[in-house]
């Protein structure tokens, strides 16, 4: 989920211009024209296939380009890509370069900048967390085998020139042109196979902007690199990531004239910062969906079985999400009916089961009676959260409603940084439900749900950090991806939906708004279809 927010995904901590002359001449950037946005330390190094949250998301996306890029509505647009062709079922796709692609340190972005990289991010021996999105690719279930170096190649892809590849599937992947532009695809350069926790450190990308320094902790500073030439036109020198661990803090700063943009509003604020003279706000319907997951294994909760299903469908029912919405969120957020987004191809109202994402006291009650009839729970339930992305009056609001609607005992449990708490859910070393989210990494449900709630995703291969797995689901994936249409693809993807609004792997929590604030005298500001800034059209 960019990873669960990741992209996944972007809350704080949920999870592209002029600088493209080709010459490294113009690549040092600087000058005024320098914004500066709010972020979280990235929770790894930024190398892309193991980047799916937004603190490395942020700058990771404007240092990497991938096949495709996306416009700020979501279209899908060829980038480095000259030609993406499919066969007539969608089981192999050749691949044409554009002439003349550099990396910022001005070595060429061949076909093999690719069919490398991925095969690097599949291969299970090297524990990236993008993995699950090769899946499709022919030679994938190899890869995931023990005793390999990680090395081994997908035997799906193959190089035929410089600027030549083909990609064979294992399945029909109707969605795959539009995939590709997520940052798990992007090219890598031959250094990063030298030493690639170094080049985490100091990554070399193809994107319109590259990497000048990162003191971690304070900030991530990038200047124009010289050697894109792509669709993005930057009308800034540079973009500065400053890490912030309080949203309060980073929004008295733009209030205050000492940061530009900031891509969130803390909830506190939310009531007024439509109307407050000192910022240019911005608020309108997005892409982002927040949940709290709950581990499939979870005493009590098991997935698959009645009482697991029963308590997690009295626990959605208990949550007063019109009250959140309203009063806790002020506006900034819309009660949720699916898993995906209303900004979501395909996405429709009138699932069966997002009854169970209705605020239902009695009905809460009764299914929680039933549940201990099977085995009674006395064990506390909690949820835990990232402190420092200002949720705590949205999981303090979401544990008052379950504690007085069931009568049991719940907690909201912080932890300091978005950092650590990625870290203990990647460990699995939560035992309760964890705050989790969505941030699309191109504009389709099989993004928010595969990516989320296939089995394949799950225990370190992708964004299934609840480790969900229903066998019926995961069928309906593998038919998703051989359907004739996108619009026969959305049927069944709907039909997906209805088995998660029962199981409820993770219960829905509300749509996030695309709000954000900027500093008055910034330029451009606006927000695209994954409710972030166009970071390249600042300026000022």
């Amino acid at each position: 989920m960019v990873a669960f927010l990741a992209t996944m995904a972007v809350t704080a901590g949920t999870l592209a211009g002029c600088g493209g002359s080709g010459s490294a001449s113009k690549a040092s950037g600087g000058g005024d024209n320098v914004i500066t946005v709010f972020d979280s330390e990235p929770q790894n190094p930024l190398i892309p296939g193991n980047t799916n949250e937004t603190g490395g998301s942020r700058p990771g996306s404007q240092i990497f380009a991938e096949l495709v890029s996306f416009d700020s509505n979501g279209k899908a647009q060829n980038e480095v890509a000259q030609s993406i062709t499919p066969n007539s079922d969608s089981t192999q796709y050749s691949i044409k370069l554009k002439p003349g692609w550099k990396f910022s340190d001005g070595t060429p972005v061949t076909a093999q900048s690719f069919t490398r990289a991925w095969s690097y991010v599949a291969n299970v021996k090297n524990v990236q967390k993008c993995a699950s999105f090769f899946s499709t690719i022919k030679g994938y279930d190899d890869l995931q085998q023990k005793g390999l170096n990680g090395t081994e190649q997908l035997s799906g892809l193959k190089v035929l020139d410089d600027t030549t590849f083909t990609v064979d599937m294992s399945k029909p992947d109707s969605i795959f042109p539009v995939k590709v532009g997520y940052m798990a695809f992007a090219p890598l350069p031959d250094s990063f196979y030298k030493d690639p926790k170094a080049f985490g450190d100091k990554p070399v990308g193809n994107g319109p902007y590259k990497l000048a320094e990162w003191s971690h902790g304070q900030e991530i500073r990038l200047v124009r690199n010289g050697y894109y030439h792509g669709n993005v036109k930057p009308r800034n020198q540079g973009i500065t990531f400053r890490i912030y661990t309080k949203v309060d803090a980073a929004y008295a700063d733009v209030q205050g004239g000492n940061l530009d943009v900031m891509d969130t509003v803390p909830p506190a604020d939310t009531k007024s910062f439509m109307s407050d003279p000192t910022v240019v706000a911005y608020n309108k319907p997005g892409s982002i969906i927040q949940m709290f997951s709950i581990p499939s294994n979870l005493e009590h909760f098991k997935s698959g079985t009645e009482e697991g299903t029963l308590r997690r469908q009295a626990v959605s029912m208990s949550i007063d999400r019109k009250s959140i919405v309203t009063k806790v969120l002020n506006g900034t957020g819309t009660q949720p009916v699916d898993f995906t987004s209303p900004k979501t191809p395909g996405f429709s109202e009138n699932l069966k089961g997002k009854e169970n994402l209705v605020y239902n006291p009695s009905k809460a009650k009764e299914l929680w009676e039933k549940a201990d009839a099977i085995s009674k729970d006395v064990d506390p339930f909690a949820i835990s959260y990232n402190a420092d992305g200002g949720n705590k009056p949205i999981y303090d609001a979401i544990v008052n409603s379950i504690k007085n609607t069931l009568g049991i005992k719940v907690s909201a449990d912080p932890v300091p940084t978005f950092q650590e708490f990625r870290n203990l859910v990647d460990k699995r070393q939560i035992k309760g439900g964890f705050r989790s989210g969505w941030t699309p990494d191109y504009p389709s449900a099989e993004d928010y749900l595969f990516q989320c709630y296939d089995s394949e995703a799950g225990h370190g291969n992708g964004a299934n950090d609840g480790d969900y797995s229903n066998s019926r689901f995961d069928e309906l994936m593998t038919q998703a991806y051989a359907a004739p249409s996108t619009d026969a693809a959305n049927v069944i993807y709907g039909q997906a939906q209805e088995i998660l609004l029962n199981d409820l792997p993770a219960i829905p929590l509300y749509y996030d708004n695309a709000h954000g604030v900027a500093m008055k005298g910034v330029k451009g500001f606006q927000m695209d279809w994954q409710n972030q800034s166009v970071y390249s059209e600042l300026h000022k």
